[in-house]
């Protein structure tokens, strides 16, 4: 199976052309006046709880519930991101460097970030597992991209250019009967004795995937988000998803999807993403009305029952457990763009008050979801239809420059 081909593109060639530009980026960066110089910090109390919880000054995002001590190239992204609507550039480019230099080897034309690093079994510390995670790559492309559009460093930009080559080889095939697709990983999602491939929907943020496209218009992009939003329509029967999906070829040209071979139709930790990612979809996306009806299962269910369910049977929308506070927090964007406001206030004053005693004692996983969430329902951020990034110390800014 052939990997996704970018029209016109010598991938070597052009991996090693962006790369050696990296060392003179390096100084634009200091030099470039930056817009968010003129443009205090945004007061996110919770981002600083986040900072001071899981986040060392070397830039590391530490998982502190996880034996190993881990840091993931998940956490590096999100934390990027949440810097990004902070209006925080020295937190973002610290982590962003620490990824690098510790999770990609120093070099990101050439080896993607590590999925994770802490804690070895001799008591070393370094990466644990070299495959990467495509989700992560994603978000931290995006975030590199519009670090240089909101902070004016065109560095970050070049960098973006260099990372989604590197996604576009390594980590997007084309899946007969669909088409580009972005796998979980480079290493261990492809069956091909069965036929079949493993995907991951809440590895496939619209939002991000619209920035992309528009990025990169030849790039794979555009096919993916199509095929994202095919997924999510032929595999939740019943208003739910899947954590993990699979892709099974029926013929030369044909295929469908099917319940993942290793984790079956359960639907939890990692889908909960999916109905946070779709929540935050501009209402304008030509996507996003139907994305949101796809995943309305969770939304009724949530109305009926006050409280997320942990577990999902997607194929009998049986649920099960009650979701912890994150869950709460990740739901909040869906039911808000359904317009479901009692339900939404519900699962706000919920993460409220577990937040009022609980911000230093969270999961790195629920920190993560809360600020997603509630810093969506406070208005600290949003996505144009585009799939550009919209802050509130952007627009803050630029009323203040206006007057």
């Amino acid at each position: 199976m052939k990997h996704c081909d970018v029209p016109g593109l010598n991938r070597r060639r052009w991996l090693q052309g962006v790369a050696s530009t990296l060392a003179s980026s390096a100084a634009w960066w200091a030099a470039t006046p930056s817009h968010a110089a003129s443009c205090p910090p945004a007061a996110w109390p919770l981002f600083e709880a986040f900072l001071q919880r899981c986040v060392q000054d070397d830039g590391r995002v530490i998982d502190i519930s996880t034996p190993p001590m881990q840091s993931t190239s998940e956490g590096q992204a999100y934390g990027m991101v949440f810097a990004l609507i902070a209006n925080r550039p020295e937190r973002f480019e610290a982590m962003w460097r620490w990824a690098v230099v510790n999770l990609a080897g120093g070099d990101i034309s050439s080896r993607l970030p590590a999925w994770q690093w802490g804690m070895r079994q001799d008591g070393s510390w370094g990466v644990l597992d070299y495959n990467p995670a495509s989700d992560a790559d994603l978000w931290m492309a995006y975030a590199l991209l519009e670090a240089a559009r909101l902070w004016n460093k065109p560095a970050y930009q070049d960098q973006a250019r260099v990372l989604l080559a590197r996604i576009s080889v390594d980590e997007v095939m084309h899946l007969p009967g669909l088409g580009a697709m972005l796998m979980p990983a480079p290493v261990g999602f492809h069956m091909p004795e069965q036929k079949l491939w493993r995907l991951n929907p809440s590895y496939l943020p619209l939002s991000v995937l619209r920035r992309l496209s528009a990025f990169e218009i030849v790039g794979p992009w555009r096919e993916i988000a199509n095929n994202t939003v095919r997924m999510l329509r032929e595999s939740t029967p019943f208003g739910y998803t899947a954590d993990w999906v699979a892709w099974q070829q029926t013929g030369p040209n044909e295929g469908r999807f099917v319940a993942d071979p290793q984790f079956g139709d359960l639907g939890s930790y990692d889908a909960i993403r999916c109905y946070l990612w779709a929540g935050l979809m501009s209402a304008q996306d030509p996507s996003a009305s139907s994305v949101q009806k796809s995943l309305q299962g969770m939304a009724l269910q949530t109305e009926a029952a006050r409280v997320p369910p942990e577990k999902v049977q997607v194929a009998t929308g049986v649920v099960n457990g009650t979701g912890p506070v994150g869950f709460s927090a990740a739901v909040l964007p869906l039911l808000m763009s359904q317009n479901r406001k009692n339900t939404a206030t519900q699962q706000h004053l919920r993460v409220q008050a577990e937040l009022k005693d609980k911000a230093y004692a969270l999961s790195y996983y629920d920190h993560a979801l809360c600020l997603f969430g509630t810093g969506f329902a406070e208005k600290r951020y949003s996505f144009e239809p585009s799939g550009r990034l919209l802050t509130s110390w952007e627009k803050a800014c630029a009323t203040k420059t206006k007057r």
